[in-house]
This record gives structure tokens, sequence and C-alpha cells, in this order.
């Protein structure tokens, strides 16, 4: 009671101007506090080489993603991951975030064909070699007649053997097309209107390439020593087109009757010594 007494006294003896200061140094004051209050609540910022832990909302999307991926079957494109996470969410942000994570571990989030999935890191490959099951290699003639047209697609058997320089027997083609590495685009607008081939996203996936515009150009193949250094004035590598719509020279494929016209197509001229040399050594 006496101290409110001597607080009413000490108002009473103020001038107007030092009961108005009196109350600004207290106003400020109490800013300061709820500014110190509210700087303890934020993060602290860390070194360069330290990484925040997500929240636990994130942190609960990102193992949603990691999930999908390890159970995945084949990879999956973004699209597909989106649909288990709330709607504008920025799925790009979750999967750079979950690929920075494994950048350094054992297996690695990779893109291949336009889509994501796990893969054992490239530098500890050799350790698996001896738990790999091994294929039968390819043959000569399969190998360049998959690269003929991984690189020159859409094109028709009649190109691949132009470039060749033998017949290509429907066995190469065959393996080719079982192991999903090329596929029958369509047909080319003209006389006969041949088969076109290409690749589908499973050559892609398969050989670690994100895009078709990612094979091997020509100073790489050249340092590769797979083409010779004394090439002819004008050598380029052709722009390969493995996109899903026909080009203007295209049309499509009746599915019904494309088997046994290729089969057709493809014994009308064979050439005996190719046979010969896909026999020696064919998948």
């Amino acid at each position: 009671m006496k101290d409110m007494n001597r607080d009413d006294a000490k108002e009473e003896n103020q001038t107007p101007e030092e009961t108005m200061s009196e109350k600004l140094r207290d106003e400020s004051a109490a800013e300061r506090a709820e500014h110190t209050r509210e700087a303890a609540t934020l993060p602290l910022p860390l070194p360069e080489n330290v990484m925040r832990l997500p929240s636990a909302d994130r942190g609960e999307k990102l193992r949603v993603l990691e999930a999908l991926l390890f159970a995945a079957s084949e990879p999956l494109d973004e699209a597909r991951l989106a649909e288990h996470i709330p709607e504008g969410e920025d799925i790009k942000a979750l999967i750079e975030e979950l690929q920075a994570f494994y950048a350094g571990r054992g297996i690695n989030l990779v893109r291949a064909g336009g889509k994501w999935a796990f893969r054992t890191a490239d530098d500890l490959s050799f350790l698996l070699q001896r738990y790999a099951v091994e294929q039968r290699r390819l043959s000569r003639a399969a190998l360049e007649t998959l690269s003929i047209i991984a690189y020159h697609q859409p094109v028709t058997r009649a190109e691949i053997e132009d470039i060749r320089g033998v017949a290509t027997s429907k066995g190469t083609l065959d393996v080719l097309l079982e192991t999903s590495w090329i596929k029958l685009r369509g047909r080319r607008r003209v006389p006969g209107r041949t088969i076109n081939y290409g690749t589908p996203p499973m050559f892609l996936e398969h050989f670690g390439f994100d895009d078709i515009n990612d094979l091997p150009g020509l100073d790489e193949l050249k340092g590769a020593g797979l083409l010779d250094g004394n090439l002819p004035p004008g050598f380029s590598i052709p722009h390969p087109d493995d996109s899903e719509d026909l080009g203007e020279d295209e049309e499509p494929l009746e599915d019904d009757f494309a088997a046994d016209e290729m089969a057709a197509e493809s014994d009308e001229h064979f050439d005996a010594k190719d046979d010969a040399r896909e026999d020696d050594s064919s998948f």
C-alpha cells in the first residue's frame, strides 16, 4: 500500500512530458524482450559442412519416396511419385534432397530415361561382379544394329543394312526386340510402307541414359578408340529422335500385322556370311 502511494505521488510530481517519456521507455523495453524471445526460437545458422535435419513432416515425405523407389520393380517418374505426396508439394526438391542424402552411400538415387531408381554406386560395382548373373554377350551384328538404331532412329531395316554394308538377319532383330532395347516405331511413308525402328524407354534405363541425346558424342567415341582419327570431311554424329510422336514421314503401325510383316521382310533377302557371324557369338 505504501509502495502504491509512493508511485502515485511520483506520478503527481512528474510533468506530462516526463510521464510520456517513461511510458515510451517501458514500451521499448517490452519490445526488446519480445524480440529476444523470438530470436531464441529461430534456428541457429549451421556450418556449410553440416546438413540440417528435415522437419518431422518433411522427413515423413522423404520416407514415403524412399519406400516407393526401393520397392518399385521399375524406375518411377516424378508424376507417379507425386501421387503419394500432398498436392502442392515440391516433388523435385524432395527428390533432390533424397538424392543428396544417398550421394555418398553404397546405393545412389539416379535419373535414367526421365525416371528415378536406386542403383549401386559406380565405384563399388567391382564388389558385386562375383554375385552378378553372367549373361551371354550380344553378337557383333546385334551390337552394330543396336548402335545404328540408337543413333539414327527412326530408321528402316534397309537403312541399317546400308550403313552396316551387310544384310541384317531376323534373328538379330528378334534378340533386340526380346530385350526391349528396340521397338517397332511406325511405318515410313514410302512405297512398301517399310517399318521404322527406334528405342523404347527400357534402352535408356538399362544403359543409364537420362535422354537419348546423352549418347556419346564424336569426341567421346574418338577418346574411347571406337572411331578412327582420320574421319572423312564433314563427318558428324546424327541427331536421334526417340519421341513417342510420329514424324511427318511416318504412319501408325498396325500391331496385328507388324510381327508377321517384319518376319517376311527379314526373310526377303538374307546374307549367309552375316548369319555365320551371328551363330558364332549370338545372344
